[in-house]
């Protein structure tokens, strides 16, 4: 992906971008999948961009039990609060697939040169725009694993998918565990549960693609 295209250096020119690298703001590096970038515990200075691939953030208890709060796709950053407080994460930011990350580094850009410093607030309020989309996100899952049920959950989730690709046969950034693990469920009462729903003619999948067949309200 083009780091023009990235909403974060929106309004951002090439000359900007490279005074950033040159300075030290900015570094890249490779992941194969199911790498951890940043593990929970961590305190860290710099958020991630997902140039290719994709990332999960993830909370995993005591007893090992793992929930997915977000996925993070191309294009979109992830652990930007951690690096803007300086508390330790109370998250993990794992690939999903084999990924290219761009890492900014906040504490960095404190201190750029006056020639790159007119790009600091430009950033910053690109910072705030997607902050604010993230905590809409987070809110629609706080949506998905409120009911008991995990009918509820599925029906919840799987219209928010619907209505947000604007069609009711559309794909899920999940397999089935990963699912599970979105919603707080037992992936095999989970996939129990779809086959029910299934049969019923509620809907219908393959992998991660599913169609919903009764109308959303």
């Amino acid at each position: 992906m083009e780091i023009f295209q990235i909403p974060i250096f929106h309004k951002i020119n090439k000359e900007e971008l490279d005074l950033l690298r040159q300075q030290g703001c900015m570094r890249q590096q490779q992941f194969l999948k199911n790498t951890t970038i940043f593990h929970m515990g961590d305190t860290i200075s710099e958020l991630g961009i997902v140039l290719s691939g994709s990332v999960v953030v993830e909370n995993t208890d005591l007893w090992g039990n793992r929930s997915i709060l977000s996925h993070i796709s191309q294009g979109q950053v992830f652990a930007e609060t951690y690096a803007l407080c300086g508390e330790p994460m109370m998250v993990s930011a794992i690939t999903a697939e084999p990924s290219e990350i761009l890492f900014l580094n906040l504490e960095r850009l404190q201190y750029l040169s006056p020639k790159a410093a007119s790009c600091r607030s430009v950033i910053m309020q690109n910072l705030l725009r997607i902050s604010v989309q993230k905590n809409l996100i987070l809110s629609n899952r706080i949506f998905c694993t409120t009911p008991k049920t995990i009918r509820e959950r599925l029906l919840i989730y799987l219209t928010g998918q619907a209505v947000r690709t604007g069609s009711t046969a559309f794909e899920i950034p999940f397999d089935r565990q990963g699912m599970a693990d979105y919603l707080n469920l037992d992936r095999s009462a989970l996939s129990k549960e779809l086959g029910k729903m299934r049969k019923e003619g509620i809907l219908d999948f393959h992998k991660n693609k599913f169609t919903l067949y009764q109308k959303l309200d």
